[in-house]
Order: structure tokens, then C-alpha cells, then sequence
């Protein structure tokens, strides 16, 4: 069986978000959600089984995992391990080109290469239901990053029914994400936490009763290629999963200063006839969407604002893949 094996993922910007768990142990959603993947923010994993090995060795980011980090992927090869029918420990190390635990989906990204590098280490090649399955277990959003373009996240009521699908390619329409990075730190409150403590805001019922409706909106103007209803569907969506997190019970403040900024500035460009929307990921960082006539100047728009530290535009992307060079 191989014994090395390398994956690349993308991260990837919901347009409906996933907020809240039905079941948290298996990451089973309350609701759908819509996304689109990022061609240009991505997750490269090497992952090696090695019989000598006593322990399993991960390097994230050039530097050691830390506790915490470590504690999820090796629950994570131990699904590999128990589908593969094997006990050797791993060597893995995994890099990103854009940063980590700052609101960008970088565990989306990580989990899926993740899944496809260690899976393929093992021997096994999954297809690609089944992929988004078990990717969907380390991170729920995850899940999305497996398919390629735009995916729908079908929230399901059990592990085996609870999967990504790509509803389109990523050639089905020249939407671009600018993301307007104004912070780099990692969140202090991860989305896990953020997820386990939605259920103590009075507003989420609300959320998911309207959820539907909302989908239906995003799913129609996608097929249409229509950015002003796309639009308006998912800054309602971003403003409401902030809304829930920070009434929840201890309130989650993701919200910023800066972020803020960035989103009254581009709806100025907005109104001064600009096509672009925002929305938001569980931290201070915004994307702004737009098509690819307008993306240029969007990003040097957004360059300009004193509070953005870097900009980076994302086209579309595909499903996770296998890598040619290896990280060790």
C-alpha cells in the first residue's frame, strides 16, 4: 500500500453559513449551507504511515502542533486508522498559504487535504461522498472543501446521510472573493466553541425557521448569475451568525472595529455603483464578492483602507487533490 501521499484543499466562503450542530460529536448541522471554494487560499498536507514510528508526528506551519491541534488530528488519523484496518503511526506536516484561526476556514481547508492525503496514505481511495463524510468529522465545513466550485452542505439527520455535493463548477460563473485581511491573529474562540454555545441564543430558532427561504434565494440567484440578490441574501446571512454568536450565552464578539470599517467602505463603493457584497466568516476578516470585471478594482480599493493588512483574491476552485511534491 502507498506510505506517502500529499493533498491539496481549498478553503472555502459560505454563502449560507453553518451555525449551530445537531449532533456536535459527529459535526451534523442544523441547517444546509451553500459555499463557494478559493482557489488562492489553500491547505497542503503530507502524510506518511510509518510501522517504526511509536507516535504520530505533526508539523503544522513549520512549528510542532500544539496540544490542542494535536489532540484533533490524531482523532482524525485514528478514522483513518480504523476504515484502513491499521495501527502504524503517522508523519504529518501541513502548511498554509494564507493565516490560520483568523476567520478564513482554514480547518475547512486542513481537514479535507487532511482527509485525502491520509486516506490515500492508507491505502484506501474513498469516493468522494464518503471523502466529504469523514472530512466532515474533523471540521464540519470541512466537508465542502471536498467537492469542487460551488457545494451545497446537505445537513442530513445521521453520519451517512450528512455530506457536500458541488451544485456547479467552478467555470459556472466569474465570482471573485477579495478577502480583506485586517487581523492575522488567531481567534481567541474557536468555531467549535462558537458552535456549541449557538444553541443558547434566543435568536437561532428564529435563524433556522428562516433558513429555507433564505437557501432557496441563494440557490436561485447562483443559477442566475444574479449579484444583487446573491448579494443581499448573504450580508443578511453574515450579520445573523454574528448576531447569534454574540447572543450567545458567554457572548462571542468576532466583530471589530476594523471589520466594520471595511464593510461601511464597501458599501459606499456600492452606492457609488460598484457591484460588490460582503460577508463574514466567525472572525474580523471580510470578503468582499464581487465579479472578476470589478475584482481589480475592488482589491486596490480595499488596499487603500489603512485598517487592511493584505488582500487576497480568490477565484472559484476545485475539489481537493492529490499533490505532486511532497513537504517532506
Amino acid at each position: 500500500m502507498p506510505q506517502k501521499s500529499t493533498a491539496v484543499s481549498c478553503s472555502n466562503i459560505a454563502f449560507i453559513k453553518y451555525w449551530g450542530n445537531r449532533d456536535a460529536a459527529r459535526r451534523i448541522p442544523l441547517n444546509n449551507s451553500i459555499s463557494m471554494n478559493l482557489d488562492h487560499a489553500t491547505t497542503t498536507t503530507t502524510v506518511a504511515f510509518e510501522d517504526a514510528r511509536d507516535d504520530d508526528h505533526i508539523v503544522i506551519g513549520g512549528a510542532l502542533a500544539n496540544a490542542a491541534q494535536r489532540a484533533r488530528v490524531v482523532a482524525h488519523l485514528d478514522r483513518v486508522r480504523a476504515l484502513a484496518q491499521i495501527e502504524s503511526r503517522a508523519r504529518v506536516q501541513s502548511q498554509n498559504n494564507f493565516p490560520m484561526g483568523a476567520g478564513i476556514a482554514s480547518s475547512a481547508s486542513a481537514f479535507a487535504a487532511l482527509s485525502l492525503a491520509a486516506t490515500r496514505a492508507a491505502g484506501l481511495e474513498l469516493p468522494e461522498r464518503e471523502l466529504s463524510i469523514l472530512a466532515r468529522q474533523g471540521s464540519g465545513s470541512a466537508c465542502r472543501s471536498i467537492p469542487g466550485g460551488f457545494v451545497e452542505w446537505l445537513a442530513g439527520t445521521e453520519s451517512a446521510n450528512s455530506y457536500a455535493v458541488s451544485i456547479a463548477p467552478p467555470t459556472f460563473w466569474e465570482l471573485r472573493d477579495v478577502i480583506a485581511i485586517v487581523s492575522t491573529a488567531e481567534k481567541k474562540i474557536g468555531s467549535t466553541d462558537g458552535h456549541r454555545a449557538a444553541s443558547s441564543s434566543h435568536f437561532l430558532a428564529e435563524r433556522v425557521n428562516a433558513l429555507s427561504a433564505r437557501l432557496a434565494r441563494v440557490r436561485r440567484a447562483l443559477f442566475a448569475h444574479d449579484l444583487a440578490a446573491l448579494g443581499a441574501a448573504i450580508e443578511e446571512d453574515a450579520i445573523e451568525l454574528h448576531l447569534i454568536a454574540m447572543t450567545s450565552a458567554p457572548p462571542i464578539f468576532y466583530w471589530s472595529p476594523e471589520m466594520v470599517r471595511v464593510i461601511e467602505a464597501a458599501r459606499a463603493w456600492r452606492a457609488d455603483g460598484l457591484g460588490v457584497y460582503f460577508t463574514l466568516d466567525a472572525g474580523p476578516n471580510v470578503h468582499l464578492i464581487c465579479e472578476s470585471k470589478d475584482a481589480d478594482q475592488v482589491a486596490a480599493r480595499a488596499r487603500e483602507i489603512s485598517d487592511v493588512r493584505q488582500v487576497i483574491v480568490n477565484a472559484p476552485g476545485g475539489a481537493a487533490r492529490l499533490g505532486e511534491e511532497h513537504l517532506f
